[in-house]
């Protein structure tokens, strides 16, 4: 069985320079609209259930005049899931050990106009290999250019490549991004994969090269977004509409999330894992 050793390196590395890209971005927006702000990086380590060392990461914080709270993590972990857990990981029944690193991102943003966004991709092994991810769009007040550039984007970014599918990708995304004690979506969509097995190393290249272009979309398209709609005025109500809103984001990510679950139940940092979390919401 391939340990990919030298695939699981070229990922975190790719990984890490597309966070360092991201928020080499974001900070440039701040600076555009007059703020300092600029990110903050703490680094964790995880602890495997069994006490052994477990990897860990980095967590990028900004709270910024643009971007209310924007947080882009990076982790590296591996060790073994829990007997229980281990059922529900693909491949990791009979054998619980695991490696997984992936960015993980979601901006929530000062101006209601701005939309919110999450990205997150992903290489996991456990006795199988795989990439998942995707990126979605949160806007509190939607707007149809928005919403139809994102996902010209990401089909731009599936298009090239015969492992993707940009239809089912859309599709899978607006099933998962759904509050069912709602009866609503959290936003308007983007896509999301899973599962994009690796069954030799030229599986891996293109499930890869795919992952690397879900990034380089990301970051092409929402920096254009925030500036469309950052500098635009707003009112108390639409700043309500806004609070009121993030609480659908914060009851998807807590009640349904598995990415938050995942972090949860292999030891994660807890602020890395709930930095999805909007920094002011309202129920009502």
């Amino acid at each position: 069985m391939n340990d990919w050793t030298t695939q699981k390196q070229t990922a975190q590395t790719w990984f890490e320079k597309l966070r360092d890209d991201i928020c080499a971005e974001f900070t440039a927006i701040e600076r555009e609209a007059g703020s300092d702000a600029a990110f903050e990086y703490t680094p964790w380590d995880r602890t495997n259930h069994d006490g052994a060392e477990g990897g860990g990461g980095v967590r990028g914080l900004i709270k910024g005049k643009v971007f209310e709270k924007a947080g882009v993590n990076v982790s590296t972990v591996h060790g073994s899931f829990s007997p229980e857990f281990a059922k529900s990981i693909n491949g990791a029944e009979e054998d619980p050990r695991f490696f997984a690193t992936g960015i993980s991102l979601v901006a929530h943003m000062a101006n209601p106009h701005v939309p919110a966004v999450h990205m997150n991709t992903r290489f996991l092994v456990t006795t199988k290999a795989w990439f998942g991810g995707g990126a979605d769009l949160n806007p509190p007040i939607p707007y149809a250019e928005d919403t139809a550039d994102f996902h010209a984007r990401m089909k731009t970014a599936c298009d090239p490549h015969d492992v993707a599918d940009y239809d089912r990708y859309k599709k899978w995304a607006d099933d998962y991004f759904y509050i069912p004690h709602r009866e609503c979506h959290r936003g308007v969509g983007g896509i999301f994969y899973d599962h994009l097995e690796c069954d030799d190393e030229s599986g891996f290249d293109a499930n890869f090269a795919f992952t690397q272009d879900v990034g380089r979309g990301f970051l092409d398209i929402f920096p254009q977004i925030v500036r469309r709609r950052m500098g635009l005025a707003h009112n108390d109500a639409e700043k309500m509409q806004q609070l009121i809103w993030r609480g659908r984001y914060a009851e998807f990510n807590l009640v349904y999330d598995r990415g938050t679950t995942f972090g949860l139940k292999t030891g994660g940092n807890v602020d890395a894992i709930l930095m999805s979390l909007p920094p002011e919401v309202v129920w009502e």
